[in-house]
């Protein structure tokens, strides 16, 4: 009897259930089946996990939301109730109600619901966490109801819109977090303005500051990030594919993976920037792969209305052709949002005069706030119709694919314009009679122009015939020179080919030389390709010097040269590719510096001296690098240093101890104060720089980069204050905090700061050096640093301290890192 009954309940129990179709799985919730806490949903290919969290260890705040799996480093990617966390994790329960809702309660008060504006024709709804990390409800009969992918958060993942749907006048907007531990929505947002005449992307504080601009995509990619080649049918190196779309439904920008085993990336804003990580499954790290802005000439109206961004000048800002600044005074003092006005009035069309307009190339185009887009209009249509129109201040094309199509308009103001030199869009400018000349004139101008060009070849070919001649000669001679050394000679279409022709994408630095590039010869072996600039300063003599110095030198810790190429006026040399980088990437950077523990610092320090020792006692000459600092420091796959680039070395032979030259070349922070002042350079020349490089390795901090606010001292200055007050070990960098012994940190400290004093006869050998960092000896009390206060670190204070050395010239290096 009892079996009896037990069948018939468990019987009444499945019929119960048969009626949904929808059965409940790991990655879905249901009427009947709430998720709570403690419970997750996991996507069906296990990328993507939804559950509560708790931003904050220590915090109360429970938030419901959705993060990668598998990845051990958690990254929210989605919360829903950011706004509105519930307290504490009791009697949390998230489940689709009979209106087809997905509903968040606690002990039965509703935190957070969808609030679908379709009604469920059935209660047969179910929430599906989807494999790309969007939580859907839906149902069977009506499809999706409801989606997250339409309320982002913080993050930007694959296949997610950012833009505006027309149709239904909702905006796919990213909101950054507050902070790291508290979700809610910041001021800080990235999204679509402009939707009405010409869309563009905008990073703004609060609803109406506008922090930072993309620019309106031109059929290629925003206008003010040239860099991106973001077409609809092309990928970027993460193998990412890229749309923007704009019709009269919707206008949007969105990405995905385009391979079966992508690199997992996301977009996040966090506060005021946008960032995009990759996850490094071998470092166990998200690394920044790309962010915007990127420099100071992305911030919005830096420069005021005509007013143009350059960020290689010194003074960023800069006044269009035709505009002066409004206030002088201001843009001395490096304030520009003021901008720029007119030399000449405009005339428009007042009787005879006419304006036109000046074409300006490479640049992001002004704010488009009061621009107007008309996409089957020409170029020449477009500006007819500008002309016309009094308050038309500029146009362009809208894309500038093939040669060019679609008006875009600018009325007012042009506000937020950048100068790229590489990439950019040209905008034609309106500009007054005066400014453009009469046809008579323009014509008397070209005949003039003609008659000069044809007198000046007339001098110029036979100094130009001169000029290759001797060219030729310095060629000749460098090839012969290259004959008496035991070193590959490769020829220009074997380096072009390693390295895609010199491509953009291959470049992996750049110092005073030139370039550097990432090559891979036909046999697989990778190469850095360093190709003399033909703006550098250094020449065919600074080239021969760098080839015959390292073809002769053999030590483990300096960089190995495979060959060399001397044809036509292409000077370039191949060296061993290192994998890590630059030594100036790890100790200046918030993530790499976390890798380099004190153990890898100790045989970084150790084995730049080896190498300075080799250099200064037991190569063949004694050689004097010059320009030692942390970007010419190359690290292999090991993390050990190889010094390199000798193209500014010096050789001295016999009993020659100094040298004296009125071409000061180098890298200021790193160049000993003699050498500055005077001219003067000796092996101390090496070991003061070595001093400054062991102090920014300990301290994670450049030495021109910091200044004491209250002293005005530079990091050795500061370094050799608290060294006398006892308090040095404030400086240690935090990065290597529980991997180091402090007394033998102090001691490599005090190593540098002997290194670095003033007068070079105080300064130890790097013979000595090597000794003192190997040893327990007792070491003498340092004194006074070079170059003590900052205000003293530029080439004007060294020259003032040294009035009758007004010949000297300064070369002074600056690079940018990577690889190689």
């Amino acid at each position: 009897m009892d079996i009896l009954i037990t069948f018939i309940i468990t019987l009444t129990y499945i019929l119960l259930l048969l009626p949904y179709k929808l059965s409940i799985a790991a990655d879905s919730i249901h009427l009947s089946q709430p998720l709570t806490n403690g419970k997750t949903l996991v996507s069906k290919d296990g990328t993507f996990e939804l559950g509560f969290f708790r931003p904050d260890g220590n915090s109360i705040k429970t938030y419901l939301g959705i993060w990668f799996k598998n990845i051990p480093v958690r990254k929210v990617v989605w919360v829903a109730n950011r706004a509105n966390p519930v307290n504490g994790s009791k009697d949390i329960m998230l489940t689709v109600n009979m209106t087809g809702n997905l509903v968040l309660t606690q002990d039965d008060t509703v935190v957070w619901f969808t609030n679908i504006q379709e009604q469920a024709l059935n209660n047969n709804s179910v929430a599906v966490l989807l494999d790309s990390g969007n939580l859907v409800v839906g149902n069977d009969r009506q499809g999706y109801l409801w989606q997250s992918f339409d309320y982002p958060s913080d993050t930007l993942l694959p296949g997610m819109k950012l833009g505006r749907s027309l149709k239904l006048g909702h905006d796919w907007k990213i909101t950054s977090w507050k902070s790291p531990q508290d979700p809610s929505p910041s001021e800080f947002s990235w999204g679509l303005l402009h939707h009405d005449n010409y869309p563009e992307y905008y990073i703004m504080k609060g609803t109406n500051i506008k922090l930072s601009r993309f620019g309106p995509f031109n059929g290629q990619n925003p206008s003010g990030v040239p860099e991106i080649r973001y077409l609809t049918t092309s990928t970027d190196p993460l193998q990412n594919r890229y749309e923007f779309v704009t019709n009269k439904d919707e206008s949007f920008y969105r990405y995905s993976y385009n391979t079966t085993n992508p690199v997992i990336s996301i977009i996040v804003l966090n506060q005021a920037t946008v960032i995009r990580y990759v996850w490094v499954e071998q470092d166990q790290i998200w690394r920044t792969y790309r962010s915007f802005p990127k420099d100071k000439c992305d911030t919005y109206g830096l420069c005021g209305a005509y007013g143009k961004c350059i960020i290689k000048r010194g003074q960023m800002c800069q006044c269009i052709k035709g505009f002066t600044p409004k206030s002088p005074q201001a843009w001395t003092l490096t304030d520009w949002s003021g901008g720029c006005v007119r030399d000449k009035p405009l005339s428009c069309n007042n009787g005879t005069q006419k304006d036109g307009f000046i074409k300006f190339g490479g640049l992001k185009v002004p704010d488009t706030s009061h621009a107007s887009l008309n996409e089957t209009m020409g170029l020449e249509e477009c500006r007819d119709k500008c002309l016309n129109n009094c308050s038309c201040m500029a146009y362009t094309n809208s894309n500038i694919n093939g040669g060019g199509r679609g008006c875009v308009m600018w009325f007012g103001d042009l506000i937020d314009i950048r100068q790229f030199d590489d990439g950019g869009q040209d905008l034609y400018i309106r500009m007054p009679t005066s400014m453009l000349g009469t046809e008579h004139s323009r014509r008397e101008r070209m005949i003039t122009i003609y008659i000069t060009i044809a007198s000046i070849c007339g001098l110029l070919l036979p100094c130009l015939y001169f000029v290759w001649r001797v060219r030729r000669k310095i060629v000749e001679r460098a090839q012969r020179h290259m004959a008496d050394i035991d070193l590959p000679l490769f020829d220009l279409t074997t380096i072009a080919a390693a390295t895609n022709g010199f491509s953009m994408n291959k470049k992996i630095g750049e110092g005073g030389f030139g370039p550097v590039y990432l090559g891979k010869l036909t046999n697989g072996q990778e190469i850095a390709v360093k190709k003399l600039s033909s703006l550098s300063s250094q020449g065919m003599i600074e080239f021969i010097t760098e080839v015959k110095l390292i073809a002769q030198l053999q030590h483990r810790n300096l960089v190995r040269l495979l060959g060399c190429c001397i044809e036509g006026q292409e000077r370039i040399l191949i060296y061993e590719y290192m994998g890590n980088g630059c030594l100036h990437s790890f100790i200046f950077g918030n993530i790499k510096g976390k890798l380099l523990k004190w153990p890898q610092r100790l045989n970084i320090i150790c084995g730049i001296c080896r190498g300075l020792v080799y250099l200064h006692q037991d190569s063949r000459l004694r050689i004097i690098h010059r320009d030692l600092k942390a970007s010419n420091i190359l690290l292999d796959q090991d993390l050990n240093p190889k010094i390199s680039d000798f193209g500014t070395a010096k050789t001295f032979g016999g009993d020659q101890t100094e040298g004296n030259t009125k071409r000061i070349i180098g890298t200021y922070g790193y160049m000993a104060p003699e050498y500055v002042a005077k001219g003067i350079y000796s092996a101390k020349s090496d070991v003061f720089s070595f001093g400054v490089l062991l102090l920014e390795i300990i301290c994670g901090i450049r030495n021109k980069a910091y200044y004491h606010t209250d002293d005005n001292l530079n990091l050795v200055g500061q370094a050799w204050t608290l060294w006398k007050e006892g308090r040095a070990s404030e400086l240690i960098d935090s990065n290597i905090e529980n991997s180091y012994v402090v007394s033998e940190v102090l001691r490599f400290m005090h190593v540098g700061l002997l290194c670095v004093q003033q007068n070079p006869n105080d300064r130890p050998t790097m013979t000595s050096v090597m000794l003192m960092l190997e040893s327990e000896m007792e070491l003498e009390e340092p004194k006074e640093p070079g170059f003590f206060y900052s205000n003293i670190s530029s080439p004007d204070s060294c020259l003032r301290r040294s009035r009758r050395d007004r010949s000297l010239a300064y070369d002074v290096t600056f690079s940018s890192f990577g690889p190689r």
